[in-house]
This record gives structure tokens, sequence and C-alpha cells, in this order.
């Protein structure tokens, strides 16, 4: 299975979750992203999965999942046959 993504230390500080993602810090603001992770305890946020392709994170104690690729801003696009990846002009990352 090919890795889509290298996901490392991930932790939280008060409301921002801090991960690094293929190598580079990111940090995310929790209202801006899962309502349940901002309202989660520390031990829930603290007990997640990776997916094993680095795809996503699995918060079971909350019953949330987040892709990496729309963490970080990512929008896939098909086109016929082809599948395409573009970066959200907000989201700052990579462009495929």
């Amino acid at each position: 299975m090919d890795k889509v993504h290298e996901i490392q230390g991930l932790s939280f500080d008060g409301d921002q979750m801090r991960i690094n993602i293929d190598g580079k810090d990111h940090v995310f603001t929790l209202k801006d992203i899962s309502s349940r992770l901002l309202g989660a305890s520390q031990r829930e946020r603290e007990t997640f999965d990776v997916s094993p392709s680095g795809y996503g994170v699995h918060w079971p104690m909350v019953d949330e999942d987040l892709s990496i690729d729309g963490l970080l801003g990512i929008r896939h696009q098909r086109r016929g046959s082809e599948i395409s990846a573009q970066t959200h002009p907000s989201a700052g990352g990579p462009v495929f």
C-alpha cells in the first residue's frame, strides 16, 4: 500500500491541534476543523489512529475522522477517467 501522507507528532495545545504532515509542521484551530474535537477531553483527543496509508486520522472515542487532504485544502476532481488533486488557494499547500 502506498502512503498518501506521512503523519508524525500529532498533539493538542488548548484549542489547537499540532501535526507534522510530510515533514512539515501545521497548526489548526479546533473550532475551524472539528466541533467534536473542540468539545473532547484531553484523553479523548489523545486516543486516535492514523490510517496505514496516511490518508486520515480517526478518534474513536468521539467518532471523528479528518482527512489529511481536507486539512491541507487539497481538493480532488474527476476528469473523465483520471483523478487530479488541487489545493484550495486559501490553504497554500501543494498542487498536484
